[in-house]
């Protein structure tokens, strides 16, 4: 039975779900970018080798893009929001050219020396940020957890369909609905979403009349996140909800988080709750 109270006004704009979000996690960021503005500047040999570190062993991801590539030989290849490189390292021996795109010149230095190392001359760096950057058409695009800092989700994803020829490739996390960031947003928010994540990008992309298929990865939960004490935990979820400065729910959030975080090895653990997805759509669908 349809409940008859719910109301079009009660139905999420789930756009600009995202977008609130995002713009309050910018608000509280604590990276300091350097004098060129680069938030990455200090980060992007440890992103590299975090990266390196999950891709010890494959997942269903990787596989299943890399079968995509084998069954259209020659295909070009768009790697938005490229980091230092990782995707366009793996997918440059399918492809025929990988366009490698990146806001970032630290994160592009390391891509140059990965590049190198492994002797590959198919991918060419862009810098530039998206949906802004003027690229040209390619077979298949791809963005793998870049998305998060962009406010109109719909004009990027919208952007990534125009300029696609076969297929779309998203990479997005999953939270859990009943997880601890959730039980957090919704006592501050109202709202479960503590982040912008596969929920509302997949919602956004059908209300933009997009089907998408999502095939949900194979390698589990990811490594919980970690900090040295309760205070730092509780001022780090108070920089992502955007309470910076406030101390209205500190007691709420040290009792919650006294209780739900486990101490190991010096240090206090979340519980596991998020995993990644891969969204993608055929042009012509």
């Amino acid at each position: 039975m349809i409940d008859k109270e719910i109301t079009m006004e009660q139905i999420p704009d789930w756009a600009l779900l995202w977008r609130q979000i995002v713009e309050t996690h910018a608000a509280g960021r604590k990276r300091e970018p350097d004098a060129a503005g680069d938030m990455w500047a200090k980060k992007a040999r440890g992103f590299n080798a975090g990266v390196k570190k999950r891709w010890d062993r494959q997942d269903s991801s990787r596989s299943f893009i890399i079968e995509r590539l084998q069954a259209d030989p020659g295909s070009t290849v768009l790697d938005i929001g490229a980091g230092t490189g990782a995707w366009a390292c793996l997918l440059a021996p399918f492809a025929k050219k990988v366009t490698a795109l990146e806001p970032s010149a630290a994160m592009i230095e390391v891509m140059r020396e990965n590049l190198k190392e492994l002797g590959i001359t198919n991918v060419e760096i862009v810098q530039g940020a998206w949906p802004e950057a003027q690229v040209e058409d390619h077979d298949f695009s791809l963005c793998s957890h870049a998305m998060y800092g962009c406010p109109d989700i719909q004009a990027f994803f919208r952007r990534m369909h125009e300029v696609t020829r076969r297929c779309c490739i998203l990479l997005m996390r999953v939270t859990t609905p009943d997880g601890l960031m959730a039980e957090i947003a919704r006592h501050i928010w109202g709202q479960p979403h503590d982040s912008p994540n596969f929920h509302i990008g997949y919602n956004t992309l059908l209300q933009m009349g997009i089907y998408a298929d999502v095939l949900m990865e194979d390698t589990g939960l990811w490594e919980p996140w970690t900090n040295d004490t309760l205070e730092e935990a509780v001022e780090e979820v108070k920089s992502k909800m955007g309470m910076a400065g406030s101390k209205s729910d500190d007691t709420y959030l040290l009792d919650l988080l006294g209780r739900k975080l486990t101490f190991k090895d010096g240090k206090y653990a979340w519980p596991l709750g998020v995993r990644s997805a891969l969204v993608y759509w055929e042009k012509g669908y």
